[in-house]
């Protein structure tokens, strides 16, 4: 990130932007990078940002990290442990450990979720992650994304089948009642 210090002009992009946002795939993957390019905005005051799923071992890379981290976007995929199996092939473990430990920490965070109908919308599901959301300290903002089926081409494109391509869209319907089923209508 040798850049900033030779270029005016993307210095001051990045503070009129706010800040520096790394997103992926998964930047956590990437943490020994990261943590010096962390560095180098943090030597020149520029606010860093994390958006991750979280599905990662707490190592003292990812710990160094973190510490370097102003702000942490958090894909929680499903707060029922069995459903996020079905969902993405994985356990939620690793990533609602890693929120307990930015609360932790005191890193802010925002919390995401995509509003799959028939998959994350169950008010029970909802209800547990507002217990879940109010048990952390730090977080900022609760966001539910919609889900859309935009990407089904890419799958099409492979010649795979879309998972979901039984699923509608999530409507402005869905998504009022569910920020009120979280309490952040």
């Amino acid at each position: 990130m040798i850049f900033l210090k030779k270029s005016y002009v993307i210095k001051i992009i990045f503070i009129q932007i706010g800040g520096v946002t790394v997103t992926g795939g998964e930047p956590l993957l990437q943490a020994k990078f990261l943590i010096e390019l962390f560095t180098k905005l943090k030597q020149e005051k520029i606010h860093t940002c994390l958006d991750t799923s979280g599905m990662v071992i707490l190592t003292e890379e990812i710990r160094k990290l973190l510490s370097l981290t102003d702000l942490v976007l958090l894909d929680v995929k499903h707060i029922n442990d069995k459903k996020c199996k079905d969902l993405v092939g994985f356990s939620n473990q690793l990533e609602l450990k890693f929120a307990n430990y930015l609360s932790q920490q005191n890193i802010p965070i925002w919390i995401r979720q995509v509003l799959i109908p028939g998959i994350t919308d169950d008010e029970q599901d909802l209800l547990v992650l507002k217990d879940f959301i109010q048990s952390l300290t730090t977080v900022q903002k609760v966001e539910l994304l919609p889900y859309h089926a935009m990407g089904c081409y890419k799958w099409k494109q492979l010649g795979l089948e879309y998972p979901l391509n039984d699923i509608k869209e999530a409507t402005v319907e869905d998504i009022k009642k569910a920020k009120k089923v979280l309490g952040i209508a």
